[in-house]
Formats: structure tokens, sequence, C-alpha cells
């Protein structure tokens, strides 16, 4: 199959950092079909031999294992080319289907890695030059749009050129390794489906938390904020597929309807609510490894009054017979102790304690980042005396180990060979997409007609204490803290 991808923003950030270097490695892993032309548009003056040059250069920056050599490089530079384009201007679209009509492959994917505002001006423009046909799919970047009204106009937009099946919302988190294995945790075992509810489980934690600070994005990021950024895509997205019931199939639509389900069982959010049951954070200075970081406002091109969230932690709850009564926390934040990603299923306690001392209940431990695993948490005699109190022990599986990392598809380059594909499981669909933005709309609301700043934490800990007091206010604890 031939096909022919073109990245906008083609000497953007995200395109040098993760797409290019995920399309290597599927290039690497002979996954790439034949065929292949990656086209990168973007406003500076290239030629084809300048813009690889300019890439090789970036691609000295990919972390060990990863980076090519230097003849791996040429043969996956063989496939890319460039062209300038002023995203403004209609005749640079027909100059660019002039290009794509040259040999008419069999599929066309347009990658939109660019700002979300040239987002409409794009779809508008490829649909006026007859770039929107039954080849062409097109994939949009998060986040899309900055509330619901402008996401609403976003995909307004995108299906008067497009069709729903066309469009690729596409998510990064839906293409960890770990998170396909939830999926298959859930509903290709036996073993939890039992125990997935109300009855068995306490409560649900999510933690998507970073060790880094802004860094070179601080005017993108104060604009954005915590719960932009990270809360309405990718910790909603998690918490729909632990919740989810089973789809009746693994079709892409089956699946998305069960997500949508959830997300429209979440409960609304009052003003009183937000007060209650939302934190939100900014960091001070600090030590992160050993090293002393900034301040959030000392971070360069920060505003010394900005009240941006770098910080948020929430209770939710899901109004429906499985999950009713069982809270679900979900909290990211920058400049946190550690880089984590992880889900903590906390099962009840045993209704009756025959054995002495202490009993920590069990717990199932989903491990997104950095490492990508399942630990089971159990309680086990230690077997060196009669009526000895128990203690825990771990069950730990490292896919990693179990499946060869060398060989593990990282996230973008499964949803790009998934897009290729015209797979759209992992893709968001957008009424899911607009339903987690009415979600999370009365919290930016209440923020915004409120004068209290976030509150302050200290870079290097697990942020606010308030966090940690919302936890205790129902009997639990944040994983840190067991």
């Amino acid at each position: 199959m031939s096909f022919d991808l073109v990245f906008f923003g083609g000497t953007g950030d995200l395109t040098w950092r993760k797409l290019m270097p995920a399309l290597f490695q599927a290039f690497r892993h002979g996954k790439l079909p034949p065929g292949a032309r990656i086209l990168s548009v973007a406003r500076d003056e290239q030629s084809d031999a300048q813009y690889r040059q300019w890439l090789h250069e970036r691609f000295r920056e990919v972390e060990g294992a990863k980076r090519p050599s230097d003849e791996e490089f040429e043969r996956f530079a063989a496939l890319v080319h460039y062209r300038r384009m002023d995203l403004s201007q209609a005749e640079h679209y027909q100059h660019l289907r002039q290009w794509l009509d040259e040999r008419r492959a069999d599929t066309v994917v347009f990658y939109l890695a660019t700002s979300p505002h040239l987002f409409t001006q794009i779809c508008e423009q490829l649909g006026a030059a007859g770039l929107n046909h039954e080849r062409v799919r097109v994939v949009l970047e998060k986040p899309l749009g900055h509330d619901l009204a402008s996401a609403q106009q976003i995909n307004r937009v995108v299906r008067s050129v497009f069709d729903e099946t066309q469009a690729f919302r596409i998510d990064h988190y839906l293409g960890k390794p770990s998170v396909q294995n939830l999926m298959a945790l859930r509903f290709g075992n036996a073993l939890f489906e039992p125990l997935w509810r109300r009855e068995s489980i306490a409560n649900i934690q999510i933690t998507l938390a970073e060790s880094l600070g802004v860094g070179t994005r601080g005017p993108f990021y104060d604009g954005t904020g915590a719960l932009r950024d990270m809360i309405q895509n990718h910790a909603l997205q998690l918490l729909t597929m632990i919740a989810m019931e089973p789809p009746a199939s693994n079709d892409a639509d089956a699946i998305r309807d069960e997500k949508l389900k959830v997300l429209r069982a979440l409960k609304p959010f009052s003003p009183e609510a937000v007060a209650r049951d939302v934190v939100r954070g900014q960091y001070r200075a600090g030590n992160v490894d050993g090293q002393g970081v900034p301040g959030y406002l000392d971070e360069a091109k920060i505003p010394a009054d900005s009240c941006t969230e770098t910080f948020v932690a929430l209770k939710a709850e899901i109004q429906n017979w499985r999950w009713a009564g069982v809270p679900f926390y979900l909290r990211t934040g920058k400049r946190l102790a550690a880089r984590d990603a992880q889900i903590v299923v906390n099962f009840r306690q045993v209704p009756h304690a025959i054995f002495p001392g202490p009993q920590r209940a069990n717990r199932l431990i989903i491990k997104l980042q950095p490492e990508d695993g399942l630990e089971l948490e159990l309680l086990a005699a230690k077997g060196s005396g009669h009526g000895e109190a128990l203690a825990p022990v771990k069950l730990d599986l490292d896919f990693d180990r179990a499946f060869s990392a060398t060989n593990r598809v990282g996230a973008y380059e499964r949803l790009l060979l998934d897009a290729i594909a015209g797979k759209l499981n992992l893709f968001v669909r957008s009424d899911e997409q607009e339903q987690a933005w009415r979600w999370v709309e009365p919290i930016l609301n209440a923020w915004a007609a409120s004068e209290e700043p976030p509150r302050p934490y200290t870079a290097g800990s697990w942020g606010p204490a308030a966090a940690s007091a919302m936890v205790a206010r129902d009997g639990f604890t944040w994983p840190e803290e067991v």
C-alpha cells in the first residue's frame, strides 16, 4: 500500500521530537508500508537536502538505542521531502495537491502538528483544494480547543470538510503499550471482571506526574495550564478505559460508545464541589533530583502575577450502578517528586480480619511510565512462626522484560501506523472530546470567578498539602503515603 504522510508544522518541536523519531522506529522495525513518502511543510525556505540535514542534527538528540546510525538515517531520509507553505495561501494548497497527484497514493494522511488555532484554516483550505477525498485522513493533535465552545467550533469545521471516519483526534497516552494492556487486562481475562465494581473496589487513583518544569514552553503553558493540558484529555481517557463497561466488540465505535457513557455519567461540578473537591497548585523554587530549580513565576516568559495552575488534584464520581460511591482521584503536576504515571486500584479490606496486626488492603498498580507493567499487592504469611502477622508481597509483571523492550512499539509509532491503516480504536471521537470539555468547564469557570490564587508547593514535593487532605477526608492516602 503506497501512502503519503504530510506534516503541517514540519519544523516544530512535536515533529522532530516525537513524530519523526516514531516514524523512524516504524521504518527500523519494518512496519512502514512500502511506497512511503513523508512530506514536511512549514514557512521556512529549504530544499529537501537542507531539511534532511536539519533533521539529522535534531536526531542526534534522540535518546540511546533509538538514535539512528548515519547509514540508517540516510535510508530513512530518502523517504523525507520538504515544501515551503504559507498556510493562509490557497495556491499553496493547490501546489501541494499537484505534488500529491504525481502518483495518487492509496492513502494520504495529513498530520496537523500546529497550534490548534490553525486547525480550522488548514481543514477549510484542504477542502477547497479537493484534498478531502475518500483516500485522505486528517490527524488532529491535542489540545483540541481551549474550552467547549472552541472545541465545538473546530469539530464543526472538521466535520464540514471530512467525514468523522476520516478524523483521527490523537491522544498519545492511548498508544502506550500499558494502556493497551489495560484493555487486555479487563476484557481478555476472567480474573478481574467479578471484582471490577463498587462491592470490591474502595477507590481508584490516576497519577500523571512530571519532574520537569515548563522549560521553553512557558508562553504556551501559561495560556493552557495543567487542567487543559493533562486532565481534560489524558487523565479522563484513562478514567474511561478503567471504568467503561465491556464493549460488544473490538470495533472502534463500540469501544468509544462505552467511553462516552462514562464521561456522561461523571457527576457535574458545582462551584461548591470545585471548592471542596478540586485542588490547584503552582510550584515554587525547590530541589528536583538534587538540583535547585526555579519557581514557576521565575521561569522564562512567565508573567510575575500568573495564576496558571501547574498542579491539579480532584475527586471524580461516576453515577452508575457499577461505580456508585467509588471515588476516582485524578492528579497531575509539574516539578513533582518523580516522573510517574500510574493507575492504582485500591480494593476494599477483607470483611473480617482473623490475623493479628494491621492488614493492608490489596492493590493493583498499572504502571504507565517510566516503567511499564502491572503490580499486584497481596498479603502472605511469613512462614517463620505460629500466628504471626501477615506481610505484604508483590506479584510484579514487567512488560518490557516479558515482551522484549527493544521490539515494543512506542505510543506515537503505534498511533501513526494506526492512522495510516485507518484504525480508529485508539483515537478520540468528537462527542467524547466535547463531553470531556463539558465536564471540566465548570472548574475553569469557578477558578475564573475566584480571587484565590493556586496553592503554592515546593518543587520536588508531591504537590500542595491540600491534595493529601482531600483524599484523607475520605479515609484514603496517595500511593507514596502508604
